[in-house]
């Protein structure tokens, strides 16, 4: 797909590109595949999916209220929306010309959120208002140098934790940091579990004083009308005691069909080549990895 958006920037011309096709919009940002639009349906069929689903833990009466740390074009937000139709949604995004893409090119003020054009730290420094949900999609860096900016995991996965309200969620999408991610919800939050997604290297953590179990959100998963088809690829695990990543302990509970063992360690061996592969060709577009970044 040719790009079809670039902002006028004149030192990094090609730092942000939109991509368009008859069905989907995507958002590039420095290599990094950021966002996606699917026109045809309200699941990505990718990580944002996962990111809002850990919503369906809550009673209906319970989706009031939603903070999302890393806007990006919306992907997540569209999801949350569809979820929960009457719920307020924030979202902070420190690119002005990230938000100026995802309202031109993805609807995002037909979704109906909140934007702050801030520092997520600097928003989570100042805030005082709860919510039911806060999702951490915060990301530096480029390409496969993407990283979390220094005050994430700590003492930013703290700072969030405040704004939850009582029984409320807290996810936190990590790659590399994953290890040190989970470990930090473990001295915040008793109830944890972790989402990962077939082919990716993100690992979705999910934490609340809640009682949360990977079965109870596997079943939420399967009974609810948007997402139910849509997270067959993800595995989930329930957490207990800090240890070793998720991918190299405990049971995975799938929505869908579980893969056979010799499927998923051919698998794996596929993401590492992958990942090699992409490592050498920087510049190619990237899992999904929302972003924030310094001024």
């Amino acid at each position: 797909m040719r790009p079809v958006y670039r902002p006028d920037r004149s030192a990094e011309p090609s730092r942000i590109l939109v991509h368009r096709s008859a069905r989907t919009r995507r958002l590039v940002i420095d290599g990094t595949f950021a966002s996606l639009w699917r026109l045809d349906r309200i699941a990505t069929g990718s990580v944002w999916d996962a990111l809002a689903a850990p919503l369906l833990v809550l009673p209906p009466a319970r989706r009031r209220s939603v903070l999302m740390l890393g806007l990006g074009a919306g992907s997540a937000a569209r999801v949350v929306r569809a979820i929960a139709p009457r719920a307020r949604i924030v979202g902070v995004e420190l690119d002005a010309r990230v938000v100026d893409a995802a309202r031109r090119h993805f609807a995002l003020d037909a979704v109906g959120v909140e934007v702050v054009q801030d520092d997520a730290a600097r928003f989570l420094a100042r805030e005082r208002g709860r919510f039911d949900l806060v999702i951490e999609d915060i990301f530096v860096g480029r390409g496969r140098r993407l990283h979390k900016p220094a005050w994430l995991p700590e003492p930013g996965l703290a700072l969030a934790a405040r704004r939850l309200a009582p029984g409320g969620i807290l996810v936190c999408n990590a790659i590399d940091e994953a290890r040190a991610a989970s470990r930090v919800l473990a001295g915040l939050l008793p109830h944890r579990v972790v989402l990962r997604y077939a082919d990716f290297d993100n690992s979705v953590l999910v934490a609340s004083t809640r009682p949360l179990d990977a079965r109870g959100l596997r079943a939420a998963i399967a009974a609810d009308p948007v997402l139910g088809g849509a997270l067959g690829r993800v595995a989930l695990r329930t957490l207990g005691a800090p240890g070793p990543p998720p991918r190299q302990r405990g049971r995975l509970e799938y929505p869908g069909k579980r893969p056979r063992s010799g499927r998923a360690q051919r698998g794996e061996a596929e993401r590492s080549s992958s990942r090699r592969a992409a490592a050498r060709q920087p510049t190619a577009p990237q899992p999904p990895r929302q972003r924030d970044r310094p001024k």
